[in-house]
């Protein structure tokens, strides 16, 4: 269950429902995520794996960080390393993170919170659980999502922008069977606290089963779906999805989609579904592990700068990941 949630949905703003002739947005694609590991060895799930990056433009990757409960000693997370040339963005779910940076940003991020960090010209950062989760282990459950930025930010100074769980907005479906938590971007006049460099929406929802979400949607953004967990369908033509996999939605003014309702009496929870849109960048992308620029000579005088030093320095870091190895 997620840590951020609310008994009675009804006292929530309610997002009206779309006009009956807006044009609600087809399914492109279905693909289900693999399973791999990330840092020093926590389990992910590859949102976006086998996916055109036309089509996920202006996002580059998301992976899936757990659901997992660890046990004591086990909790993971990644040592120091650098990035140039796009955000990460960490949504903590469930659980706690630890993170420092070498231009002075960080903290610890849990339960609902976001850690956005725009590392545009370089830096070096470190996630790590705190040394408390690695004795006792628990739950762990998140998103970290790349997004890219435009080549007149690409070299930005970095930011850091702590986001607590308390700032999200909150707001329910017209039909009062979804929660949904506002991280970036607007819906239906609604705003979320992320300050983004490339204009998206950032969306957590959890979709009572048999309840249906129904979302306006700027055309000029594209449109991704991504289940958690819980099993619906998604698009007007109803298309079936589940845990792991993530919908390409095609052009339109709406985004709907629905958890399965409960008919086995097994007492299922709904649908937990991440919801994005951006607006396309359309600029030529050199992609090499933490390095995301336009051309493969930008991606090469960014490994040239981390050699020399340029990205700053690795600090003395109180979170625990040398002990999760």
């Amino acid at each position: 269950m997620p840590a951020v949630t609310i008994s009675d949905f009804a006292v929530l703003p309610s997002i009206e429902r779309p006009a009956p002739t807006a044009t609600r947005r087809p399914v492109v694609s279905v693909t289900s995520a693999p399973s791999g590991f990330e840092g020093e060895g926590f389990p992910v799930k590859r949102a976006f794996a086998g996916v055109d990056l036309r089509h996920l433009d202006p996002f580059i990757m998301m992976d899936e960080m757990g659901e997992v409960e660890y046990a004591p000693g086990e909790p993971k997370g990644t040592p120091w390393h650098p990035h140039r040339g796009f955000e990460t963005v960490t949504y903590i779910i469930d659980g706690t993170f630890d993170h420092q940076d070498s231009h002075g940003g960080g903290g610890r991020i849990t339960n609902g919170d976001t850690q956005w960090m725009t590392a545009g010209a370089g830096l070096l950062h470190i996630e790590a659980p705190p040394e408390e989760l690695v004795v006792s282990g628990g739950l762990f459950h998140g998103i970290q999502l790349w997004v890219n930025l435009p080549r007149a930010d690409k070299l930005v100074t970095p930011r850091y922008q702590d986001l607590r769980a308390g700032q999200t907005a909150l707001l329910s479906s017209a039909d009062g069977g979804a929660l949904v938590r506002l991280i970036a971007g607007d819906v239906a006049g609604h705003r979320g606290p992320g300050s983004t460099h490339t204009p998206i929406t950032m969306i957590h929802a959890t979709v009572a089963p048999g309840a249906r979400l129904e979302l306006p949607w700027r055309a000029d953004f594209n449109a991704l779906v991504y289940v958690m967990s819980g099993r619906g369908q998604v698009g007007p033509q109803g298309t079936p999805i589940g845990a792991g996999q993530l919908a390409v939605l095609g052009r339109g003014d709406v985004v709907e989609f629905s958890a399965t309702a409960d008919a086995d009496g097994r007492g299922q929870r709904g649908l937990e579904v991440m919801i994005l849109g951006g607006r396309p960048i359309k600029e030529p992308i050199a992609w090499a592990g933490p390095f995301v620029m336009n051309t493969r000579a930008e991606v090469l005088q960014a490994f040239e700068d981390y050699q020399r030093g340029a990205f700053g320095r690795e600090l003395p870091h109180s979170g625990a990941s040398a002990l999760a190895g």
